[in-house]
C-alpha cells in the first residue's frame, strides 16, 4: 500500500481506538480495581482480538458471519459473562489502599482470552472493521504485503492507546489512600464493567 492510503488508515483507526467503548471502559474498570501491571493481559486480549477481526475481514468475514454466527453469539456472551464476573470480583474487593498484588494462577490467561471474547463480540468493533475499514481499505485488492503492512499498523496504534489509558487509570488510582476512596473506587469499576457487558449483550 502506498503511505497515503497507511496514513488514512492509521488515523482513522486512532480515532475509531481512543474513542471510548466498553472495551476501554472495561480496561480503566480493570486498572483502577487492579492496577496497571495486572491489567496487561486483559489489555493484550483486546489487541489481538482486533487482529483476529482483521484478519477475519480481509478473508471476507461477511461469509464466514453467515455460516458461523452462533459462534460469534457464543463468544460475545462469553466474554459478556467473564465481564460480570469481574465487576462482582470489584464490587465485593477489600476496600483497602492500593498495594502491589500477586496475580492468582492462570489469572493472565483467563485475562487475555476475556479479552479477545470481548473484542470479537463488541459492537463498536464490529462496526469498524465491518463498515469502516472497507471504506478506507480496498479489501479486494489487498495483497499479503499490505495485510502485513496493514496489521504492522493495527499492533502499535491499538497497545500504546490503551497502555495510556491503563496508566492513566492506575496513576489515578495511586492517588486514593483512604479505604472509604477505595470502596467507592471499587463499586464504580465494577459497575462499569457490568455496564460493558450490558451494552454489549443487548447490542447485535
Amino acid at each position: 500500500m502506498d503511505l497515503t492510503s497507511l496514513a488514512l488508515f492509521a488515523g482513522v483507526y486512532f480515532l475509531a481506538v481512543a474513542s471510548p467503548g466498553p472495551g476501554i471502559a472495561a480496561l480503566v474498570a480493570r486498572a483502577l480495581s487492579t492496577g496497571f501491571r495486572r491489567s496487561l493481559p486483559f489489555l493484550f486480549g483486546i489487541v489481538a482480538g482486533d487482529i483476529v477481526w482483521f484478519t477475519l475481514t480481509a478473508l471476507g468475514l461477511s461469509v464466514l458471519m453467515q455460516s458461523f454466527h452462533g459462534v460469534f453469539v457464543a463468544i460475545k456472551y462469553a466474554g459478556c459473562a467473564y465481564l460480570v464476573y469481574l465487576a462482582y470480583k470489584a464490587w465485593t474487593a477489600p476496600a483497602e489502599a492500593p498495594k502491589p498484588a500477586a496475580a492468582a494462577r492462570g489469572e493472565g490467561l483467563r485475562l487475555f482470552l476475556g479479552g479477545i471474547a470481548l473484542t470479537l463480540g463488541n459492537p463498536k468493533v464490529m462496526v469498524f472493521f465491518l463498515s469502516i475499514l472497507p471504506l478506507v481499505i480496498d479489501l479486494n485488492a489487498l495483497s499479503p504485503l499490505a495485510f502485513l503492512e496493514v496489521a504492522a499498523l493495527i499492533t502499535p496504534i491499538i497497545s500504546l492507546t490503551m497502555l495510556a489509558y491503563a496508566y492513566a487509570a492506575d496513576r489515578a488510582r495511586r492517588l486514593v489512600a483512604s479505604p472509604r476512596a477505595m470502596r467507592w473506587i471499587n463499586r464504580v469499576t465494577g459497575g462499569v464493567m457490568a455496564g460493558a457487558a450490558a451494552a454489549i449483550a443487548t447490542r447485535s
